[in-house]
């Protein structure tokens, strides 16, 4: 599995309230979700994502709180896969549960710049900026974590598979 994408950069403590307000979360509507995906933060992020593009960011990316409102709005607005050097845990589980990508490197997330031209091997872990010719090494997904991401998430690979 793979991604290719162009990026688009934040920095550190990007929390789920910035990700996703709490004001849009009396819907569960995925596209209306992604319609005000990181608009707290970048108002032009939802005019200029494309699909396949790609979050970068510092660390402890998702913190606050708890809501899988924010992987689904970043997945639903089309990013492929979200880099940052460290993730907050309950949205590193998220992530897992809903089938968006997330990888944690540290050099990636401080050295790749916003717009360069990225691609991801989940497979390897490997992450070429190819605007830099920069080659990056994260930490692959063990198997299963891979199957739960290529499924769609938890739920689409219990009902593919029990």
């Amino acid at each position: 599995m793979k991604a290719e994408g162009r990026v688009f950069r934040y920095g550190d403590n990007v929390d789920t309230d910035v990700i996703i307000p709490a004001r849009y979360l009396n819907t569960s509507d995925k596209k209306e979700l992604a319609s005000h995906c990181m608009e707290d933060i970048d108002s032009s992020f939802v005019k200029n994502v494309h699909s396949g593009d790609i979050i970068v960011a510092g660390k402890n990316f998702g913190c606050g709180s708890s809501r899988e409102h924010a992987p689904i709005a970043i997945k639903e607005s089309g990013i492929s896969c979200v880099i940052a050097s460290t993730f907050a845990r309950i949205f590193f589980r998220n992530s897992i549960n809903i089938g968006l990508p997330i990888l944690e490197c540290e050099e990636a997330s401080q050295e790749i710049k916003a717009g360069d031209k990225v691609t991801v091997d989940f497979s390897t872990g490997i992450i070429f900026d190819e605007t830099t010719g920069k080659e990056y090494k994260a930490e692959p997904f063990p198997p299963f974590m891979q199957s739960l991401i290529e499924a769609g998430g938890l739920v689409p690979y219990i009902k593919e598979n029990y």
